[in-house]
């Protein structure tokens, strides 16, 4: 079957219907998704968005732009940081305008809360004196992402977007360098369906399903980054993959770091508040990345709390902070504990660990959400990008909590005005072989096989090598032996088999064909972390614990090597503006 539309929007997450929302009436516009639209990842976002609003003490973009420079470790595009900080203020008013039930001040302003690595310099006349938390996080208790997105998807059914839900995405028809549409399987039969389109964005989230603890959903599995990378395109960054500090022991699920932002303290197995020894200005509002790796030494050391499962964890402490708040600000977070862990955080220690969280690396952009082809910019016609599986690049090496929520809203926008401007000369650009014969051997290999090995052991065994080979600390001889297995796991792959040889929403089928996006994806990060000789942001090595900005002060594009050859890797400058790389301190 195929289907003809103006727009198509691959992702119903928040930077997907946010670029939806752009497009007129006149337009077609379709959105497919492999889950209803309200049940994407970005509903799992809980501590806010950022925006120097300064409602409940002065802020400026200017400050947020250095601090997300500075938090990027240096590798964020600055020209694109600005933009987006600059446009921060304007996206969260207009979000409100739309209805996010934003939390409020006493006096009816959106309500705004501290967040790690937000800060701002405690003399404004010097601008090189020390710097403290500031409120710029905008919030709905711990429900931000989770508002954001209804509010979204009620506006797109406003301007009458057309949902395809339940849709999975099996290949991106690129030819001549002009992005002509999809093909997808329709979940519910098998189905084939070809979406033939004028221009496409691509909003399908990260993949945070490579590892084994994630706070990730499970449609986490970067379908269409590996989509992009098999149809001969680069992916930027991969390397850089932040762990946030604060997941549910055992089971990665996302404490927010508005637990923190309100007010929490990390304790080690002694009771004392170890932060103040790695940051000691912003102690437990440090950086993702650098209270990440103070966990992991805290337990290293000996100091982490033995779990009854023989695993360590690291408690974080809401108690002092009394039920009322803990019910107003934190409903959501503290109900998880209850429900999953059966800790009352009213009356003790929430246990956590590190958790693998977002992708700052994925398909390469310019700010207009533009896809590009190679590390000179040459632009792929009619193709966008924008979200998580985008790489602009504003996050760098290391993301500050709450740019998550600004990203998808500022560059969905931008995207989907780019898109309505591209739509004025454009016209359906005929295919030229039968864009589904692709899907159907893929389908007809998958359900047919007889292998031996087995798809969820296949999927465990690469999650268990990621996260520990290539998680929070690396080095060249685990990031070999991870790459090893990586490959053999991929030739194992070829050898496996599914149960389930129906049609009828075949689940097998959908996670064999996940696994095989997930293993191009982590072989392309664990390369791309085995040649940046460095230590920036969430890559950390212990064989080379120096950030090298003399050789290093690049992005990395990875291209799918071809059969029996190594990867094709080249380097694309950082862009710097007004901020000079310095040695960053907290």
């Amino acid at each position: 079957m195929i289907h003809k539309y103006d727009v198509l929007i691959v992702g119903a997450g928040g930077a997907g219907l946010r670029a939806a929302v752009e497009i007129p009436k006149e337009y077609t516009c379709a959105v497919i998704s492999k889950v209803f639209p309200t049940r994407s990842h970005t509903g799992t976002a809980q501590g806010g968005v950022c925006a120097a609003l300064a409602n409940e003490e002065d802020d400026s973009w200017e400050y947020h732009a250095f601090d997300t420079v500075k938090g990027s470790d240096y590798l964020g595009d600055q020209d694109s940081i600005e933009v987006m900080c600059q446009d921060a203020v304007r996206a969260v008013i207009e979000l409100e305008h739309m209805g996010v039930p934003f939390s409020r001040t006493p006096d009816g302003k959106i309500a705004q809360r501290q967040f790690g690595g937000h800060t701002k310099p405690e003399n404004p006349n010097d601008p090189n004196s020390r710097r403290l938390p500031v409120k710029r996080a905008c919030y709905s208790a711990d429900r931000t992402g989770h508002v954001m997105l209804h509010t979204l998807y009620e506006n797109c059914l406003k301007n009458q977007v057309k949902f395809f839900s339940e849709y999975f995405v099996t290949d991106l028809i690129l030819e001549d360098n002009i992005c002509k549409g999809i093909v997808t399987i329709d979940i519910a039969t098998s189905e084939i369906h070809v979406f033939h389109a004028k221009t496409v964005m691509f909003a399908t989230g990260g993949f945070g399903r490579v590892f084994r603890i994630t706070s990730n959903a499970h449609v986490g599995t970067g379908d269409g980054c590996a989509l992009v990378y098999n149809a001969g395109l680069p992916l930027e960054d991969m390397e850089f993959f932040q762990f946030h500090p604060t997941g549910l022991w055992r089971l990665g699920i996302l404490v927010s770091e508005a637990a923190r932002g309100e007010g929490g303290i990390l304790r080690n197995k002694d009771g004392e508040r170890f932060m103040e020894r790695y940051a000691p200005t912003v102690k437990d509002l440090a950086p993702r990345d650098m209270v990440s790796r103070a966990i992991l030494t805290e337990i290293r050391e000996g100091r982490g709390i033995l779990g009854s499962d023989g695993t360590y964890y690291i408690n974080l402490d809401l108690m002092h902070l009394g039920k009322k708040l803990i019910d107003e600000k934190l409903p959501e977070i503290t109900g998880f504990a209850r429900t999953y862990l059966g800790v009352e955080p009213t009356k003790e220690s929430v246990p956590i660990q590190p958790t693998a969280h977002y992708a700052m690396g994925g398909i390469p952009t310019n700010v207009d959400a533009e896809v590009i082809a190679d590390e000179k910019g040459t632009i792929v016609k009619g193709f966008y990008s924008a979200g998580e599986c985008a790489c602009v690049s504003v996050h760098g090496g290391n993301r500050l909590g709450t740019n998550s929520l600004l990203d998808i809203v500022v560059f969905g926008r931008r995207g989907g005005k780019k898109m309505v401007e591209y739509l004025k000369n454009a016209e359906h650009t005929e295919f030229k072989v039968d864009p589904a014969e692709k899907t159907r051997t893929l389908l007809d290999g998958v359900l047919n096989k007889k292998g031996t090995e087995n798809i969820a052991k296949i999927r465990r065994e690469m999650q268990e090598v990621m996260m520990d080979k290539c998680g929070i600390f690396r080095n060249e001889k685990e990031l070999g032996e991870a790459l090893v297995k990586i490959r053999e796991l991929k030739e194992r792959y070829c050898n496996a088999s599914i149960q389930d040889k129906g049609v009828i929403f075949n689940m097998d089928l959908m996670e064999a064909i996940e696994l095989e996006n997930m293993l191009e994806l982590a072989e392309t990060i664990v390369v791309s972390a085995a040649v940046r000789t460095e230590s920036r942001g969430a890559h950390s090595r212990e064989d080379f614990p120096k950030r090298d900005d003399v050789n290093w002060m690049k992005h990395t594009f990875i291209w799918k090597p071809e059969d029996g050859k190594d990867s094709e890797i080249k380097y694309k400058p950082v862009t710097i503006t007004r901020y000079k790389p310095m040695e960053r301190k907290y």
